[in-house]
């Protein structure tokens, strides 16, 4: 039985499975519309979604918002603009020769949450919790290696590229959860989709005014295809939706640590649906990860 304070624990692992099903729609839609496009259908489409969101919590809890305190802004755009920044950055790793070296690298990101959090929210972490942290992140490095990959790690620039994505998705976490934090006089949930909506605003006014200024075709592809978009809009907003709960509730790092379980979602995906073999070394990395997160939610 969960209690309030413990919810974080569900909430994280239903917006694991809902990220993994948005990226597989995104991948979908990156051929016709370029990664940029792909990216901007879970802001673009996502935001109406997070507005009905946000009045179906409102009409369900009574509660009345107000303006936010002049605090929340900066946090919010922290969150809002590190997550686009931390995204250009995978994009481009992504491209990069070292691309799974890279990815480990990305993989620090819970890591870096918790210094971030500790020094700009001053979120208290056990020791243990620590310990859970770096267990599932080591974990996490082991399976996302490839034999002869670590020879990539002498490379300066998939070492930056990493290690600055990662800290941009860890303080876009943070910045997340001080804005939420910061909503006075109504719910958890009620704060967590206010921010939301107005997060999404931020991220699809930045980034359409970079398409129309960059490329305007994709934003005419984007409308052509707005059934898929439509729906991988909804999926990337429901996700969203249970990361932010889960960042009202509990540190920001508890909250990034735990979602490493995404990575075994994705090897359960690739061993059932496309029957690829699990290497020891992928096992031992996954007992690593269920360690860890087994760990970080038990203390």
């Amino acid at each position: 039985m969960f209690t309030v304070a413990s919810l974080w624990i569900p909430f994280t692992v239903i917006a694991a499975l809902g990220q993994v099903a948005r990226n597989a729609m995104q991948r979908s839609l990156t051929k016709p519309l370029g990664t940029w496009g792909a990216t901007n259908i879970r802001f673009l489409f996502g935001f109406p979604f997070s507005v009905l969101f946000l009045g179906l919590v409102l009409i369900a809890s009574g509660d009345h918002l107000s303006m936010p305190p002049p605090v929340f802004w900066p946090w919010l755009l922290l969150g809002a603009l590190s997550q686009i920044v931390a995204t250009g950055l995978m994009l481009l790793a992504m491209n990069d020769r070292s691309f799974v070296v890279t990815t480990a690298y990305l993989k620090t990101e819970a890591i870096q949450t918790a210094i971030f959090g500790f020094v700009f929210l001053g979120d208290h972490l056990t020791w243990l919790k620590v310990l859970a942290i770096v267990i599932a992140t080591v974990g996490v490095v082991i399976t996302a290696l490839r034999p002869g990959g670590e020879k990539s790690f002498a490379e300066l620039k998939p070492t930056i590229t990493g290690l600055v994505a990662a800290a941009a998705f860890a303080l876009s976490a943070v910045g997340f959860r001080g804005a939420i934090i910061t909503v006075p006089d109504v719910s958890f949930v009620t704060a967590s989709s206010f921010t939301l909506v107005l997060g999404l605003f931020v991220q699809t006014l930045v980034l359409t005014i970079f398409l129309l200024w960059r490329a305007p075709h994709v934003l005419q592809a984007i409308l052509g295809l707005w059934k898929p978009s439509l729906l991988a809009g909804f999926t990337g907003a429901f996700a969203s939706q249970f990361w932010f709960l889960s960042f009202a509730l509990t540190a920001a790092a508890n909250v990034r640590t735990l979602a490493l379980i995404e990575v075994l979602f994705a090897q359960a995906v690739a061993y059932y649906s496309f029957k690829q073999p699990v290497s020891p070394r992928e096992i031992f990395g996954i007992v690593l990860i269920v360690v860890g997160v087994a760990l970080l939610v038990g203390v």
